[in-house]
């Protein structure tokens, strides 16, 4: 299995430090909430459903410290927890639906001790992680059957094992597709400002043995144009009931410029990024970052001081230009609102 952006290491969430990607690998161990809501927000961990793993890890972690006495003490307890880790990125929906997961898990357990109580929260939590490494290998499985030997695939951002507990989103269908013996070639957009897919994806291909192009965000329209791609992936960080989906800022793009090239549009996500709540795209919250990633490029300053900037970090793709979404559970074809409902 690829290498995994998440894990439970000797009582600590392990993650991969992904801002020191690809000039150094390393470990960062983390022991209380303070440092992985900084982790959340800094982007060393990234990818809706990593971020929804370690939200879930972390406040099992933060309650194993609780010493409360009786259930309402400890539930008034994990719900601070829960509403701080929460109150890190707005966008995506993974984080909240992991947490809520863990508040369900207590919530009409009224008559265990604080102790039974933990015990409940690491078995959720762990239960989280395992079924992201099962569901991602599974979208990988599911969505190879739409990748043909030959293909030459572009994919924006970082989808891949770096984004979750497991194989990955979209990279997890080229992952299983080379598996199988179908030659494929990918083509990365390098994902600015803070170049997810120069610096994460063409790492984690090359380290797969994928052969990979690396490409200017710009220059999507080019290739698809001169016929070199067959197919676009993305993954998600929240999806609407209709199949509007958010995902890293510039994806709109390359979905509006696929249509008009007539190549096919596929997001990959596990069933558990869809937000059955939200009737369209129109609702979900966009997360807006910080001024100095635009204006700086790999940390040197590339623009003037004064210059206003507008950073935000996702944008949404109408259901219309998505070909198709490829889950955990199965291949959703329009009309999402029909086929997303009934895999649910």
């Amino acid at each position: 299995m690829p290498v995994s952006a998440v894990e439970w290491s000797e009582d600590k969430i392990r993650i991969v430090d992904q801002t020191k990607l690809p000039h150094k690998f390393c470990y960062i161990y983390i022991d209380n909430i303070k440092d992985l809501r900084e982790a959340i927000c800094s982007m060393r961990i990234r990818g809706a459903p990593a971020i929804g793993v370690a939200a879930a890890l972390g406040v099992f972690l933060e309650m194993q410290k609780s010493k409360a006495r009786d259930y309402e003490t400890f539930k008034e307890e994990m719900e601070m927890v829960c509403r701080y880790l929460e109150s890190s990125r707005p966008t995506a929906v993974n984080l909240f639906w992991a947490i809520n997961r863990l508040r369900k898990t207590i919530e009409k357990k009224t008559e265990l001790s604080p102790l039974q109580l933990k015990e409940e929260l690491k078995k959720e939590a762990f239960c989280i992680m395992r079924e992201d490494r099962e569901c991602t290998k599974a979208i990988g499985d599911i969505g190879a059957s739409l990748i043909d030997d030959g293909d030459t695939v572009l994919t924006h951002c970082n989808a891949g094992a770096l984004a979750t507990a497991g194989y990955g989103t979209a990279l997890s269908v080229i992952y299983r597709a080379k598996e199988q013996g179908k030659r494929i070639k990918v083509y990365a957009d390098e994902t600015r400002p803070l170049l997810q897919g120069a610096r994460l994806t063409t790492w984690e291909l090359l380290r797969e043995g994928v052969d990979v192009t690396l490409i200017c965000d710009s220059m999507a329209g080019m290739v698809m144009k001169e016929g070199k791609i067959n197919k676009v992936i993305v993954g998600a960080d929240r999806v609407s009931a209709n199949g509007d989906v958010a995902n890293k800022i510039g994806t709109y793009s390359l979905a509006v410029l696929a249509k008009e090239n007539n190549i096919p549009f596929y997001v990959a996500c596990p069933l558990s990024t869809v937000d059955f709540s939200l009737k369209s795209g129109d609702g979900i919250p966009i997360e807006i970052r910080g001024e100095e990633e635009v204006k700086s490029f790999c940390g040197k300053r590339c623009a003037p001081e004064g210059v206003k900037v507008y950073n935000p970090a996702f944008d949404v793709t109408p259901s219309k230009y998505i070909s198709a979404i490829i889950t955990d559970r199965g291949i959703c074809y329009p009309p999402y609102e029909k086929t997303l409902s009934e895999l649910l």
